[in-house]
């Protein structure tokens, strides 16, 4: 078979991905990236803690992020995500910045600093664009794990108007879908402009839909906003069922996370008419991972 006239492959952008050791949702991340983009994964070092804030700034120690990083750089990417939320709030908003300049100037080639972005920071980019102030608030978390999150984005001036956690410390990915759902209907009890599910270890692909239609409001997830983030970063769109994020701006490079301050313009106003499509309420979760040795 002559297939000289195929002139392909197409060249490939990448996406250079820092995930930490027992990261187990590889293929969430990919349902969300376009043809054209190919993700580049490589794992933090294995350390023996569960799921805590020891753990998180075990993960996110800045050799150990250079080193990932530059694991990566002989595949070419041309951004970098360090995707963990916890590990990218546990030191603040000045500590997120700090991941970034690490993560970037290990990246750096002749052509100039890598872009790079961590959940938590695309988190506060992604209430950007959608000018919510007021969030509820799941995770799969400890109560301590949870209320750091909750210190982190009070730092950048988003309030926490309600929260529901599972208290978990390891096999997150395990949760199912309609666990998720029932956290998501409890924690926007109060009056918010938008619900985050933490942990990129949480399933959530599936259900974001689904939760838009029936609460009224933009949802977003730790793997979602890292991959949009991620994504916009080269000029590329993230793809995917109806979710209100992928919907609210074309993509754009973008050099630095937008900060809180700059969040403006009601919710309201950035819904469209009528507000999301309704859907079948039918979830099916992801079929089940064999058992694995790790500590989430």
């Amino acid at each position: 078979m002559d297939i000289a006239f195929l002139g392909g492959p197409q060249p490939q952008r990448g996406v250079g991905v820092v995930a930490p050791f027992d990261f187990a949702l590889d293929r969430e991340l990919w349902r969300w990236v376009p043809d054209g983009v190919s993700l580049h994964l490589t794992r933090t070092p294995f350390v023996p803690v569960e799921v805590s804030l020891d753990l998180a700034r075990l993960i996110s120690e800045h050799q150990t992020l250079r080193e990932a990083v530059r694991a990566l750089i002989a595949v070419g990417p041309q951004v970098v995500a360090y995707a963990c939320t916890s590990g990218s709030f546990v030191d603040g908003t000045a500590g997120e910045r700090a991941m970034c300049e690490a993560m970037s100037r290990a990246g750096e080639t002749e052509a100039g600093a890598l872009p790079a972005v961590t959940t938590s920071g695309a988190l506060l980019e992604a209430l950007a664009e959608l000018g919510a102030r007021r969030l509820a608030l799941v995770t799969p978390y400890t109560e301590s794990v949870t209320r750091a999150l909750e210190g982190y984005l009070g730092e950048a001036g988003i309030a926490v108007t309600g929260r529901e956690f599972l208290g978990l410390t390891r096999h997150i990915w395990k949760v199912p879908y309609r666990d998720v759902v029932d956290l998501a209907r409890q924690a926007v009890a109060g009056a918010a402009d938008c619900l985050f599910i933490s942990c990129t270890n949480l399933p959530t692909y599936d259900v974001i839909p689904q939760l838009e239609a029936e609460l009224r409001m933009p949802v977003i997830s730790a793997n979602q906003v890292t991959m949009w983030a991620a994504l916009r970063r080269l000029g590329a769109r993230a793809v995917g069922p109806y979710q209100r994020l992928l919907m609210a701006a074309q993509p754009q490079p973008a050099a630095d996370a937008v900060l809180p301050e700059v969040l403006s313009g009601a919710l309201s106003e950035a819904l469209p008419p009528g507000g999301p499509p309704v859907l079948p309420p039918v979830l099916q979760d992801p079929p089940p991972f064999p058992e694995q040795k790790g500590q989430t």
